[in-house]
């Protein structure tokens, strides 16, 4: 049985001033903006030339050497390179070469995204040393935009997972309570940003690992459209299933870093050309026009008592805000076998060479894939191309759809340890709600909507039509808005 960790140790951090060199800082960041600022905020800051990027990124920095060591929520930290970087949109915006809202802010990657010169390990034995020579598609749009790269953040080993318990480098602990999970996969990317580990995370999404750990440490998770952000230069899970998307505190850093990202990739296959829209000017479109269906039948089966309470609550509020609200009922197809299948084949050749660099957990899975045959598979791919063109056709009478993002809150890392054989069924429960949504291919959103009486962070899902991000957000700023939960993250991070 695994140890359980108390959090009282990251309580008692989060209240200690950083230590930055011979200095002693008063509170969590030196600079003019807090941790708790939005990008929206620091960047309008950063503009003004009222704070410099190297002070924010030293501060970053700083949270990052003193809160980590709790959280396990980065597997590598460029210090150097970020510094650099952050000089670098120093003496850009000096000359009058402001890139945009993005220039100068610390932003974190999943450690499955390729970075030029720097380690990508996919939290794996098997990368340990594996150095890309190239940056995804995604990073050089962050660098284009003038981000500055803090670091790469821990996940469930290969994404195959959605407790970030199983990693080569330890698993990711939740900074609301360090004895419970943060969510997977992309948990070390939530928990970051739950911490002001910096201002944003790219995570990946295959099943829900943007918008469940996002739900679990109380911060906004936005997974796109399938082909709406490149995949290139990540490592797969599923090629079918993937997305990428970022993480963050706000819905308005959503837009943010979505318009960043999005936009076609003619090397990458599953790309779409289509045009990508003024995100934060559509978000702050009047929400009460929309049509909003509720997803009772399966989505909100079996869910935790006070998740139901705060769900319906959630629901309440929208209905005030304007918008036409009524249970519906989809197509859903919640099928796992494509994602083993699509595992398997591209870690095949690493399986049989060297197995025992995995963890054996994760072997077993990716191993599971091995036994679904050709026609199976065509039959399954052919499955999924059928459930996009049917949501597709259902969205004609529908603006967007709302679920609980996560039927129960972040459980124990010593329950899921201490159970091995509970942890699949476990992980396959926390992601019901989320993993459809990758089959559909349209996009999704997880904003805070609530916390249990332990305190544990509870997540809405907002679904929209392909393509119709602006939708998604409009109605999840609206919320955001309307109710006071960014306040309690804001709260944590300061």
């Amino acid at each position: 049985m695994a140890a359980t960790i108390s959090a009282a140790p990251l309580s008692k951090l989060l209240s200690a001033p950083v230590k930055q060199g011979k200095d002693q800082i008063g509170g969590p960041i030196a600079s003019k903006a807090g941790l708790s600022s939005t990008i929206s905020e620091l960047s309008e800051s950063i503009r003004r030339r009222s704070i410099s990027p190297v002070e924010v990124t030293r501060d970053c920095l700083a949270r990052i050497e003193k809160l980590n060591p709790s959280l396990n929520a980065f597997i590598t930290v460029t210090a150097d390179a970020a510094l650099g970087q952050a000089r670098t949109a120093e003496e850009e915006i000096q000359h009058g070469k402001w890139r945009g809202p993005l220039h100068g802010v610390p932003i974190g990657l999943k450690d499955l995204i390729d970075t030029a010169g720097v380690r990508t390990t996919a939290a794996s034995a098997l990368f340990k040393d594996r150095v890309p020579a190239e940056d995804a598609e995604v990073v050089r749009r962050l660098k284009e935009a003038g981000a500055v790269i803090i670091g790469k953040q821990n996940l469930h080993e290969f994404a195959f997972g959605g407790s970030s318990i199983i990693s080569a480098y330890g698993e990711v602990h939740n900074p609301w309570d360090v004895a419970r999970i943060a969510g997977g996969s992309s948990g070390g990317g939530a928990a970051a940003v739950a911490c002001g580990l910096g201002f944003g995370a790219i995570g990946s999404d295959t099943g829900g690992s943007v918008r469940e750990p996002a739900a679990f440490c109380g911060v906004v998770g936005l997974k796109p459209t399938y082909g709406r952000v490149s995949t290139r230069g990540v490592i797969p899970l599923s090629w079918s299933l993937d997305h990428v998307g970022p993480i963050v505190g706000t819905v308005s850093d959503a837009a943010i870093l979505l318009r960043a990202i999005a936009g076609y990739d003619p090397g990458d296959i599953a790309s779409a050309d289509v045009p990508v829209g003024d995100y934060l000017t559509e978000m702050r479109k009047d929400p009460k026009s929309l049509r909003v269906g509720v997803v009772r039948a399966m989505f909100f089966e079996d869910l935790d008592p006070e998740i139901s309470a705060a769900v319906e609550q959630a629901l309440g509020v929208i209905r005030t805000l304007g918008a036409e609200v009524r249970d519906v009922s989809p197509p859903v197809n919640n099928d796992r076998v494509l994602l083993t299948a699509e595992a398997f084949a591209y870690h095949e050749e690493f399986v049989a060479k060297s197995p025992e660099l995995y963890q054996p957990e994760t072997l077993r899975r990716i191993r599971s894939g091995a036994k679904v045959s050709s026609p199976e598979y065509i039959r399954l791919r052919r499955g999924m191309e059928e459930s996009r063109r049917a949501i597709a056709l259902f969205f004609k009478d529908v603006d967007l759809l709302i679920t609980p993002t996560t039927p129960i809150p972040a459980p124990a890392i010593a329950e899921l340890k201490g159970n091995p054989e509970n942890l699949r069924p476990k992980e396959i429960l926390m992601l019901r709600n989320t993993r459809p949504i990758n089959t559909w291919g349209v996009p999704a959103i997880s904003v805070p909507c609530g916390f249990t009486k332990a305190g544990l962070p509870i997540g809405l899902q907002i679904v929209g039509p392909h393509w119709r991000e602006d939708l998604v957000l409009r109605l999840a700023y609206g919320y955001e808005q309307a109710t006071a939960w960014r306040k309690r993250w804001a709260g944590l991070v300061s």
